[in-house]
């Protein structure tokens, strides 16, 4: 089961979030609502990139909540400013015509992609699993990724690189299966499958299982 907050020690505290938008109804939107749950500390709202950026690198944040569309600094800017020199985790939360920029925020590690048309709770799902260590992304933004690139390219992943078992979890991930699910599809255990996407990361020089996932479809 997946909790709200998380423990440091002996203390369960909140998870730490900055919001980053342009658009001052969203953010204050945002910060009421995230505010209302004591598992959730707002710690600052910024108009743009830049702002978010400078606060995450003198501040510790757990998870920044960034817009795409900025200005000063977009969002995939300042993903990788942030994931670059920083140890908080950004969450996109953007609009659907931002698909653009989708498969530039997760190369520059940002762990989530949401649409904000989305539920709160749907969101805060999000920011629960992005904090805990997983990759969430929306299907229908997942869908657009492999409408745009799927139709005629050839994927470019060097299959000699790896095992016939590492070509299998990859696969797997590029259909959006989850550890527990592959586990089950292999019949091998959920630890296995952790340790054969750290050989694939390592083998890749990418640093989670979306960025897999992208690999293998482009």
């Amino acid at each position: 089961m997946l909790l709200n907050s998380y423990r440091e020690g002996d203390l369960e505290v909140s998870i730490k979030l900055i919001i980053a938008d342009d658009d001052a109804i969203v953010r204050e939107g945002f910060k009421m609502i995230l505010s209302m749950d004591k598992d959730y500390e707002i710690l600052y709202c910024a108009e743009n990139g830049e702002e978010a950026v400078k606060y995450c690198i003198k501040n510790k944040v757990d998870v920044a909540l960034l817009d795409v569309r900025m200005p000063v600094k977009n969002g995939v800017e300042a993903t990788r400013e942030i994931c670059g020199n920083t140890d908080t985790k950004v969450l996109i939360l953007t609009t659907f015509d931002d698909d653009e920029f989708i498969k530039d925020a997760i190369k520059n590690g940002a762990k989530g992609y949401l649409l904000k048309s989305n539920t709160p709770e749907r969101i805060k799902d999000a920011i629960r699993m992005v904090q805990g260590g997983h990759t969430v992304i929306q299907d229908i933004i997942f869908d657009k990724i492999k409408e745009e690139i799927g139709n005629s390219k050839e994927n470019k992943l060097n299959k000699t690189l790896f095992s016939k078992r590492e070509i299998e979890i990859i696969e797997s991930i590029s259909r959006g299966l989850s550890n527990k699910e592959i586990a089950k599809e292999l019949y091998i255990s959920e630890g296995t499958v952790a340790n054969y996407i750290t050989s694939i990361l390592n083998k890749t020089g990418l640093e989670h299982r979306t960025q897999i996932a992208i690999y293998y479809l482009t």
